[in-house]
């Protein structure tokens, strides 16, 4: 497999501190003319205005920094079947997933012409960018955010980018979205399993196995009740790996 292009945003995509990820990225592309594709295809369950909200913002981000973007409104698995949309993965340089509801994300995309076309291009060094939903989807399993009780119901199937992992963004806040959900996801993290979570306004960069930690916060690594927590301009070496690529 070769050596991948990949930043985890726990949020704050777009916003002015995200620039020095996304020069990270594009720095290290090997494909494409230098575009950023938007997808807020995670937040179209919530409506046209969510979805164009995050649209917006992304161009808008792109345009101050002055990096050719394009959204794409791919919004269901019919739009993840055409092959216009499709086609502009041979063109790009990174790929960029924002939130909303990371199961949707994972339903939307599992399985599709569009998925297995960027896991693909993944190889030839297109680089992948998720933020939230675009982080969370990526794992064995992928929580649906319109659950409100803590059950098996949270877990809906993720996209199996990477296996035996869970992914938790908004690492530092959820309790503040729910209050238990962080030892929730905690307790829901199998033995053997490992939890990878990244805090608020918070990325980590990296190849697939070595990763640096940029923004405000910190990454939290768990396995088997063991913790490593590394703060930003730390580096971290995890392993993530999928049979399914």
């Amino acid at each position: 497999m070769s050596e991948l292009v990949i930043a985890l945003m726990g949020s704050g995509e777009f916003d002015p501190w995200a620039a020095e990820v996304d020069h990270w990225l594009l720095d290290r592309a090997r494909t494409g003319d230098g575009r950023v594709l938007i997808l807020p295809t995670a937040s179209a369950s919530e409506g046209d205005d969510v979805f164009e909200f995050w649209a917006s913002k992304g161009l808008e981000h792109y345009g101050r920094m002055e990096v050719p973007a394009e959204v794409v409104p791919l919004k269901t698995r019919e739009d993840a079947a055409r092959p216009d949309f499709v086609g502009k993965l041979s063109d790009a340089s990174v790929v960029f997933f924002s939130g909303g509801n990371p199961a949707d994300l994972a339903a939307t995309l599992r399985d599709t012409p569009f998925w297995r076309a960027l896991l693909e291009a993944l190889d030839h060094g297109l680089a992948y960018a998720g933020c939230s939903a675009g982080v969370a989807c990526l794992g064995d399993d992928a929580p649906d955010s319109s659950v409100r009780d803590f059950s098996d119901a949270l877990w809906k199937p993720g996209l199996g980018m990477f296996a035996n992992v869970m992914l938790g963004p908004h690492w530092d806040a959820l309790d503040s979205f729910v209050p238990g959900l962080t030892q929730f996801i905690i307790d829901s993290v199998p033995p053997g399993r490992r939890l990878f979570a990244i805090d608020e306004n918070t990325a980590v960069v990296g190849d697939g196995a070595e990763w640096t930690v940029i923004g405000s916060g910190g990454a939290h690594i768990m396995l088997d009740g063991e913790w490593q927590h590394v703060l930003a301009g730390g580096v971290v070496t995890v392993q993530l790996t999928s049979a399914a690529r």
